[in-house]
């Protein structure tokens, strides 16, 4: 039989409504939309990206941001990449839950533009990662929530600094002064109100 474009923009098999679509098929097809998103993000083919998300919508718990809605991630993505022009990513694990698909990644990359306020150090960074890709009943890609330690990827991009030459030493506290500027303002209220589940017995 032929396939059918499931509301998620990938293919799933035509099925009957006696017949639902199997946790198998499910997986593979949201596996198979993951990876497109992480193959379309190192390629920088942000219309791709973006097709994977009805609603983009992105969650940095390290920094306790969203970017929320087209104009706020594409703005997300050039700001990234105008700080890492060269990011890209090696998946460690790839895993799958009731609702969500949960990787496990490197993230690297060379610190060559400004960084919100901190300016460039030259540096490389190879940071671990996990991103919870979020589904809805509807096999919808409705979130994008990333961990990761900034104190490693900032010990990364400050170490590479040679702090025995004298014209680093201003870059440093430029740096810093940029990393204090960056760690002010009020945290989405998404990312710290949250309620307990209740679980059954």
């Amino acid at each position: 039989m032929g396939d059918a474009r499931g509301s998620s923009g990938v293919d799933l098999p035509r099925h009957s409504p006696e017949a639902p679509v199997t946790t198998e098929v499910r997986r593979k097809a949201r596996q198979k939309l993951v990876l497109d998103h992480f193959r379309d993000e190192v390629r920088q083919d942000w219309d791709d990206v973006l097709s994977t998300f009805p609603h983009p919508h992105y969650e940095l718990v390290p920094t306790m941001k969203v970017h929320d809605g087209d104009r706020a991630v594409r703005d997300y993505y050039r700001e990234t990449r105008v700080a890492f022009p060269d990011q890209h990513h090696e998946i460690i694990a790839l895993r799958h839950s009731d609702d969500a698909v949960i990787v496990e990644f490197w993230l690297m990359g060379t610190h060559l533009g400004p960084l919100g306020a901190i300016p460039p150090t030259g540096s490389r960074f190879r940071v671990r990662m996990s991103a919870y890709f979020i589904f809805d009943e509807a096999e919808k890609l409705v979130c994008e929530r990333v961990y990761f330690d900034t104190l490693s990827m900032l010990k990364q991009l400050l170490g590479g600094l040679d702090m025995k030459s004298p014209k680093n030493w201003l870059l440093a506290v430029r740096c810093f002064k940029g990393l204090l500027a960056m760690s002010g303002g009020t945290p989405a209220p998404e990312l710290t109100e949250t309620r307990p589940p209740t679980f059954a017995d």
